[in-house]
């Protein structure tokens, strides 16, 4: 069979029909030189594109290879937008900017972030406007400090609680509240380690020294006393205290309801949060409370590196960040 395959093969090479018949199809080039010029299917298109061409014009018979959009005089801007990237935390790009300084807003109404001549927007294309110039400064030095091989948010907690309260709670306002009073009945300081167990008798020592202060203050300023309770599924608080708590969420502006909902989101705990907006816990006081049980077990059983200590760090950063924007927002 291969022998006959073999006979087959010289007896077509020997034919000169069959040798002219490859030659009747065309031989296509490409030229060395590329040339840029726009394509014809895209002519309401103004992107350039670079195209390899065959050398005759005879036919266009041109591959086109599409690249990338040049900027215009035109396209330039006087703002600078970040990207939805921006609010989940990936790196989104290289320093492009030399100086950052803050100024008055145009209305008058509040101060902006100017990276060199650029006025700072939020991933929406909102003007970043901020209501006092303390944080302005602070957002200015957060962009400051980013280094030139990539902007991280995660080192921009102050930006990102703007563009929180700026963004997602004009919109989102009755469900952030409706979700911090769903979580109020399990709130961490309610929860109370059974005095009668040998395992828990020390934590619940710690509880009622350190804790019950703060439930103290809850019934003076808001008239009902709160209910400790040690079942993992919660208790319910009475209905007039849940109701005062609401109205008080209810009052508060946008800058004022995304601080306390990123601390009660730490904390585990709206009375915490709470306590830091009315100015009753400090920070070191409200990440005591938060790691009372946690910094027990560290003391019996040592601290776990990698793990306990970043934990620590990252609840500091979100405490700290969230108490020092509630206070550089307010006006007064």
């Amino acid at each position: 069979m291969a022998a006959s395959l073999i006979s087959k093969t010289l007896q077509s090479i020997r034919n000169p029909n069959a040798i002219s018949s490859f030659t009747t199809f065309r031989t296509r080039h490409l030229c060395s030189v590329a040339t840029v010029h726009q394509s014809p299917q895209c002519d309401d298109d103004p992107t350039s594109s670079f195209t390899f061409s065959s050398p005759t014009d005879k036919i266009n018979e041109s591959i086109y290879i599409k690249g990338r959009k040049q900027e215009t005089a035109s396209s330039s801007s006087s703002s600078v937008t970040m990207p939805m990237s921006f609010m989940t935390g990936s790196i989104v790009g290289k320093r492009f900017y030399e100086k950052v300084s803050t100024r008055e807003a145009d209305d008058g109404n509040g101060w902006t972030v100017m990276l060199d001549y650029r006025t700072l927007k939020t991933p929406s294309k909102r003007p970043l406007k901020l209501p006092t110039l303390g944080l302005a400064k602070a957002i200015g030095a957060e962009w400051d400090y980013q280094q030139t091989d990539g902007i991280r948010p995660f080192m921009m907690p102050l930006m990102k609680l703007a563009c929180t309260a700026l963004e997602r709670v004009p919109l989102t306002r009755p469900k952030i509240i409706e979700h911090l009073m769903k979580k109020f009945n399990q709130d961490l300081v309610f929860c109370r380690a059974p005095a009668d167990n040998d395992l828990t008798s020390g934590v619940h020592e710690r509880q009622v020294q350190k804790i019950d202060p703060l439930l103290k203050w809850v019934e003076s300023e808001f008239g009902f006393k709160p209910v400790v309770y040690s079942s993992f599924f919660g208790g319910k608080q009475e209905d007039g205290l849940i109701k005062t708590v609401e109205n008080l969420m209810k009052k508060t502006d946008d800058y004022e309801l995304a601080a306390i909902d990123a601390i009660a989101a730490a904390a585990h705990s709206l009375v915490i949060a709470i306590g830091i907006f009315r100015g009753k816990l400090q920070i070191e006081e409200a990440i005591e409370l938060i790691r009372l049980e946690e910094d027990l077990q560290v003391d019996k059983w040592g601290l776990v590196e990698g793990g306990h200590d970043i934990d620590i760090a990252d609840l500091r950063v979100q405490i700290s960040s969230a108490t020092v924007f509630l206070g550089l927002s307010r006006r007064n």
